[in-house]
């Protein structure tokens, strides 16, 4: 589907000058609207505004491409706008948007929104091409602009063919240099990055061919003739892309970024023979270490994989747990230790969230495993998480203590390793015996390792958790203020791990006693990290990626029910700026809860059992604070995406 056959006159405003983004998408609406395509004005801008809430549609370079595909649309259509003097449309690179194209795409309409976008981002790549549509004096040459540019890039396009990536090939018919590009969202950046390598290729004078890996799926897929032919295959890629496919080809990997800013830096490392032989044994840490990717860089690609997974998992398990709550406040049920298993409804919900929250870890685990060592990492990650959750030892040491995400994360990374190793001296068996590898070796040794590994860390994690028990009884009288502070710390530094057990059960212990000041430092602790995340992902958009920014949302949810576990995405992504951020703020609450006097009789519940807080107004205050105060931090600490 063309663009220009998408854009009618009567959609298209020139020199428009709107005050804010909120002025700019009423706009953008009404000429909608004028195009004759929208049936309910008032539906289809409510798609629009829940799109941007879940982060700006503006991707920079002047850009912005709102979109949405709901029931209030009768048949595709779009709007555009120029701002010469800019809007502040919240763009990543902060500057404003002065080139606004909206898309409107039917419910049924399959995923036309996504092929506009990405033929969208594809020729607005061209600096030249916008500089055009801004200079525009009318609208018939605003039209013949976008119609010479489709007409360039895309000359054998039907409507049935979704748009692909151009490819250029040498006299003997072969693609020099092949591409892939990824990023996490599938949307802006992929296709950004494609444009900017192909763009490259032809400046250069060199054949290339690019592959997206898109929202809408693989495009312009790469062929087993071409990989075998190239002299080279370039990965732009921010998620796991399928590399097996290039084994024993040269390989540069490095982040989507890079493909959008240097190029024609990566085509000549690879026309130069700069590029390491990449060999897919299916593991990330077989390649060199030249390969563009820095250690750090293979780390958090690794965890990526095992939080984006998990994901869902805390999410759906993490709002069904709320609702248990809500129902058995609803209906008046007791606030004791059973809160929000009472009522059959609530515990429907509970008990289904809860096995939800099970399986968080051990996906967390076996994906990362999964992304350093490929199929075979994955039955070794997933048992090592779920015995980091069981916290079982088989050896009656420290207990069934479980070590928590923590654990997880230790299970993922160890069992991968421990795979590669597997893998590494499983090569020199012969070959006769390559069927029975994958079956068979790998996960009997892999599953017989994790096993043994888990036995020593568990025990070490319960030694952990009985130390601090210890500490925190001993330093029960001395400081209110400073046990407050230390409470929430813990409840925060691993978000379910020994620390956060530790503190959780000394303060259902105090309840027994009728220490209730403590039960409330615990519980407003372990609040403050999702809700300082989720004010984060609000207010300071640019530090979180488009997914962080709308799973977001959901930590309100979260952290106001006393479920810290909606953190552990971003605490494991980031765990060096997310966990001291979330911990001090976490310790701030718990401090002030303390010096308020603030108790509390229930040992779970959130905004739910407020009711049976002493001191409520005081409580609420401590946790805003100590939500503020973690949000400030992550701000400080986090660096703005690019």
């Amino acid at each position: 589907m063309r663009i220009v056959d998408l854009l009618k006159k009567e959609s298209i405003s020139l020199n428009a000058a709107p005050k804010d983004k909120t002025e700019a998408i009423d706009m953008l609406v009404d000429l909608q609207v004028k195009g004759g395509c929208i049936s309910d004005k008032d539906e289809y801008k409510k798609g629009i505004v829940a799109r941007e809430e879940h982060g700006s549609t503006a991707v920079g370079e002047g850009i912005a491409i709102p979109h949405a595909k709901n029931k209030g649309v009768s048949a595709p259509s779009l709007a555009a706008m120029t701002v010469p003097d800019g809007v502040d449309y919240e763009a990543l690179d902060d500057e404003p948007s002065n080139l606004l194209f909206m898309i409107a795409a039917p419910e049924n309409g399959g995923d036309v929104h996504l092929d506009v976008l990405a033929k969208l981002m594809t020729i607005l790549m061209d600096e030249d091409f916008r500089a055009k549509l801004l200079a525009a004096k009318d609208k018939d040459e605003f039209l013949k602009i976008i119609d010479d540019m489709e007409t360039e890039k895309y000359p054998e396009e039907s409507a049935e063919k979704p748009a692909e990536i151009a490819k250029e090939k040498t006299a003997d018919g072969v693609i020099k240099v092949l591409a892939v590009t990824a990023c996490p969202t599938g949307i802006a950046h992929t296709y950004m990055a494609a444009e900017a390598l192909e763009k490259a290729g032809k400046k250069l004078g060199i054949s290339i061919k690019v592959e997206t890996n898109g929202s809408g799926g693989i495009k312009n897929a790469l062929t087993k003739k071409e990989i075998e032919e190239c002299d080279g295959i370039i990965v732009a890629a921010d998620k796991t892309v399928e590399m097996e496919r290039f084994d024993g080809k040269k390989v540069i990997k490095t982040k989507v970024s890079d493909g959008i800013k240097i190029p024609e830096e990566l085509i000549n490392r690879i026309e130069a023979g700069d590029a390491p032989v990449y060999h897919g044994t299916g593991a990330a840490a077989t390649e060199s270490s030249g390969d563009g990717e820095s250690f750090g860089r293979k780390i958090y690609k690794h965890l990526m994989n095992g939080v984006s997974n998990m994901l869902p998992f805390t999410v759906a398990g993490g709002i069904f747990i709320a609702i248990a709550f809500l129902i058995d406040t609803i209906a008046g049920a007791p606030q004791d230790k059973d809160f929000g298993t009472h009522m059959a409804a609530a515990r429907f919900f509970k008990s289904i969230g809860g096995y939800a929250f099970n399986f968080m870890v051990p996906i967390l685990s076996a994906f990362i495993a999964r992304s350093i060592a490929d199929r075979p990492g994955f039955l070794v990650g997933l048992v090592g998480g779920y015995l980091a959750t069981t916290g079982s030892t088989f050896a009656n040491v420290g207990g069934d203590i479980p070590s928590g995400f923590l654990g997880g994360l230790l299970a993922g990374f160890a069992g991968g390793l421990l795979m590669l190793g597997v893998e590494k001296l499983c090569d020199k068996m012969p070959r006769a015996l390559n069927g029975i590898k994958p079956v068979l070796i790998y996960p009997l040794v892999g599953l017989g390792m994790i096993a043994v590994l888990m036995c020593a860390v568990n025990p070490f994690m319960g030694m952990i958790n009985t130390g601090l028990s210890n500490m925190l009884e001993s330093m029960g009288g001395s400081s209110k203020i400073v046990l407050g502070c230390i409470l929430g710390a813990m409840m925060s530094i691993d978000m379910g791990g020994p620390f956060n057990k530790a503190a959780y059960v000394f303060g259902t212990a105090a309840i027994a006693s009728g220490s209730y000041d403590v039960m409330a430092a615990v519980m407003i602790g372990g609040m403050v990290p999702p809700i300082a995340i989720a004010l984060s992902t609000t207010f300071f958009k640019s530090r979180w990626t488009e997914d962080e920014r709308k799973n977001g949302l959901v930590n309100y949810i979260m952290g106001l029910s006393f479920v810290t576990e909606g953190a552990i995405p971003y605490a494991a992504s980031d765990p060096l700026r997310v966990i001291p951020s979330c911990a001090i703020g976490a310790a701030t609450a718990g401090g002030l809860s303390m010096a308020f006097n603030c108790t509390l009789m229930a040992p779970h519940g959130g905004v739910f059992v407020f009711a049976v807080v002493g001191n409520p107004w005081m409580y609420v205050l401590s946790l805003a604070i100590g939500s503020v105060v973690g949000m400030l931090l992550l701000a400080l600490l986090k660096k703005k995406r690019t």
